[in-house]
């Protein structure tokens, strides 16, 4: 049993500005530090105090070894504005008891920017590509939003106008507000489909997205066009994707299975649906699961993990699901009990069935498990002859269970 004292604080988390002003209370917890981690802007900026000081490791993932060690220790380490909103206290939280910290945050580069912009920040959306694929914020964009994103360097505000031009909102208006709060605090403004501007590395760039005419718009709500993916004709279509994703049930932070990915249709509607969410495909094929990841990177979220392997064999070690979706390999022996054994209590578990031998699986789970058994039938308006008809499109049988 872990005794209280033993989870003590003991590693301080310091925001600081632009311009070296700490977080309330951080010149105390400084002065008291043993040691003082932080980049080397952070240290100059946060001026003289009698710590060690440590520049960050190199790699830096072998920064939370170093401060495992340091236990028992006064720890400090300096970052930018508010270290829990896309900062190093998300990491810290990884490895450490929020027992052992305490977090004094200063003023955020969001609430810098939108200071300036003059925008509502609960209004606005607030992402990062620091260090992330600028794809992200594909997801993001509709007519009007207001964006407010951490960047990587100079460069992003190039990459980011690229992609909205090619997403169909190159009008939009960008503004890099470089080193807000700081001397050197300037602002740099444009449009996306003409943008030329020459910025600093260290900024926070603020989007206006403004959609050009005729623009076809791609919700976030499941049930995208089959054509916005590229896909070899096996696929989930346009109306069972949407029946399906509304039986799975996404919901922010939640991990998803997808057994017999495809062109990834169903894992990247979730990844879409709910913030933070998360997907596994498995896909055996290299061709498909090359359209997956294409599919996953022009629709915004790149971060789709791609496995290529088979289930249920390919399922064992994997993250405990909240959700699971079987679009293929039904008749694989185990598939059904092995994906149910998996799942999380409370969790979604949905199979689609075009094939006699597939449904005769789901009936026996139905039969088994209970849950929901439903057969989905679609019909589209196509010319017959000179007249207009009815077209049934292959039905499709589902069953959907939440675990007990």
């Amino acid at each position: 049993m872990t005794s209280p004292n033993s989870l003590a604080p003991w590693l301080t988390l310091v925001g600081i500005g632009e311009d070296g002003v700490l977080a309330p209370g951080s010149a105390e917890a400084l002065s008291r530090a043993d040691i003082v981690y932080g980049g080397a802007r952070h240290l100059e900026l946060a001026g003289a105090f009698s710590a060690e000081k440590r520049t960050w490791p190199s790699p830096f993932s072998s920064v939370f070894a170093e401060l495992a060690a340091l236990k028992g220790n006064k720890v400090a380490v300096l970052a930018t504005g508010d270290p829990m909103w896309f900062g190093i206290g998300s990491s810290l939280l990884k490895h450490f008891s929020p027992l052992e910290m305490t977090v004094l945050p200063a003023l955020s580069a969001f609430q810098l920017a939108a200071s300036r912009m003059g925008w509502a920040l609960q209004e606005t959306e607030c992402l990062s590509v620091h260090g992330r694929s600028v794809d992200l914020l594909r997801a993001s964009l509709y007519p009007g939003a207001r964006i407010l994103t951490l960047t990587s360097n100079a460069d992003t505000p190039r990459q980011v106008a690229d992609l909205l031009a090619d997403e169909g909102y190159g009008r939009s208006r960008m503004s890099v507000l470089e080193h807000l709060g700081g001397e050197k605090e300037r602002r740099a403004e444009g449009n996306a489909e003409s943008w030329s501007a020459e910025v600093a590395d260290f900024h926070t760039l603020a989007l206006e997205v403004i959609a050009d005419p005729g623009l076809c718009l791609r919700a976030r709500t499941p049930g995208l066009a089959d054509d916005a993916f590229r896909h070899d004709g096996k696929m989930t279509k346009q109306d069972i994707r949407a029946v399906t994703l509304a039986e799975l049930k996404p919901y922010p932070g939640a991990l998803l299975w997808d057994i017999g990915a495809g062109c990834g249709s169903v894992a990247i509607e979730w990844l879409r649906a709910a913030n933070r969410t998360k997907a596994i495909g498995l896909e055996p094929n290299a061709e498909r699961r090359q359209m997956a990841a294409e599919n996953a990177v022009a629709l915004g979220v790149p971060h789709l993990d791609l496995r290529d392997t088979d289930a249920p064999a390919g399922l064992e070690g994997l993250p405990q699901p909240d959700a699971v979706f079987i679009g293929g390999g039904l008749t694989a022996p185990g598939m059904v009990d092995t994906a149910l054994a998996a799942l999380r209590p409370g969790g979604r578990l949905v199979a689609n069935a075009v094939t006699l031998e597939s449904e005769a699986v789901l009936l026996d789970a139905f039969q088994k498990h209970g849950g929901s058994l439903k057969k989905l039938s679609i019909h589209k308006a196509g010319s017959i002859g000179g007249l207009t008809g009815w077209r049934p499109l292959m039905p499709v049988t589902q069953w959907s269970l939440t675990k007990p």
